[in-house]
């Protein structure tokens, strides 16, 4: 059997303070070992804090910072990590980013595509966005039982559907989603208690579903300035089934177990991905980029 138990760290961190944040992962880390965790999961931006604006050059690092380096060792011995920074580059851009941390190395990083700019947030006039969607491969622990597919999305990533199937079709059996959604809306649900929560929950099960995926949402509590951040974060099944659920607005270690052999299994009853028509999709997607560039009539 495929199994893994993910541990989901949904914390508050502190703004602009990467050295407490730091020793923060630390501890959350050696809890999730203590816990039997394969995979500790922490929400987005969780070595910074979400609401930087002018701070987001003060507390970016590259790949190779000897901070982030050590925060990999931690993973020497297992569990493995998702944690999420600024990534600055060589050519001066910043991203807001996810790595996985496995088996002491920084082995991936995912850098966040959509940017929302609308509303409460204002991530592109400090930000930039991702050009790359990739899925990656990791043992989780377990190397005898065989890799596990990846796929890594940053908050608003999972809002354009398009990234998730695509990380799905480039082998990701599991999806993760790691998450600074702040607190909007009136309460319209009596189990959910949010509006953006209730939202949430209706989109992780249908991208789940449609993708026969197990997705893994870790969404940061606390409060940074204006922002109320609500938690709630979840694992569910590739049937679109919840599995566990942390609680709203406090900080908590989610433990599931889940069982990869579950996909394949979902994947041969409804098999959604090997029936999609990428070829067609592709095509109708390259009619519309060039009839709104003016380059052909629609």
């Amino acid at each position: 059997m495929r199994r893994r138990v993910l541990a989901l760290a949904q914390i508050a961190p502190v703004l602009g303070d990467v050295a407490q944040n730091l020793a923060r992962h630390e501890v959350k880390i050696a809890e999730g070992k203590a816990a039997g965790a394969d995979l500790v999961i922490f929400p987005e931006l969780s070595l910074t804090g979400y609401q930087l604006q002018d701070l987001a050059p003060e507390v970016a690092m590259r790949r190779t910072d000897p901070r982030l380096q050590a925060l990999a060792k931690v993973t020497s011995g297992g569990p493995s990590a998702v944690v999420s920074f600024v990534e600055s580059t060589d050519d001066h851009r910043l991203f807001a980013a996810a790595a996985l941390l496995e088996a002491g190395e920084v082995r991936h990083v995912a850098r966040k595509c959509y940017l929302p700019t609308y509303g409460l947030f204002d991530e592109r006039r400090f930000l930039a966005a991702g050009d790359a969607i990739r899925a990656t491969r990791a043992a989780l622990g377990d190397s005898a039982a065989g890799d596990v597919g990846i796929g890594i999305g940053v908050c608003e990533d999972f809002w354009h559907p398009t990234l998730p199937a695509i990380l799905a079709q480039d082998g990701a059996e599991l999806l993760i989603n790691v998450a600074a959604g702040p607190a909007r809306g009136a309460s319209v649900d009596a189990d959910q208690g949010l509006g953006s929560a209730a939202s949430w929950g209706t989109l992780l099960r249908a991208t789940a579903a449609l993708t026969t995926s197990y997705v893994a949402f870790t969404n940061r509590v606390g409060v940074d300035e204006s922002l109320i951040f609500w938690g709630g974060s979840r694992v569910i099944g590739p049937d679109g089934v919840v599995i566990a659920e942390a609680p709203l607005f406090e900080e908590a270690l989610l433990l599931a177990e889940i069982d990869l052999d579950e996909v394949g299994r979902a994947r041969s009853a409804l098999p959604l991905l090997r029936d999609e028509r990428l070829e067609l999709t592709r095509r109708e997607f390259d009619r519309i980029i060039a009839t709104r560039a003016g380059l052909e009539e629609a």
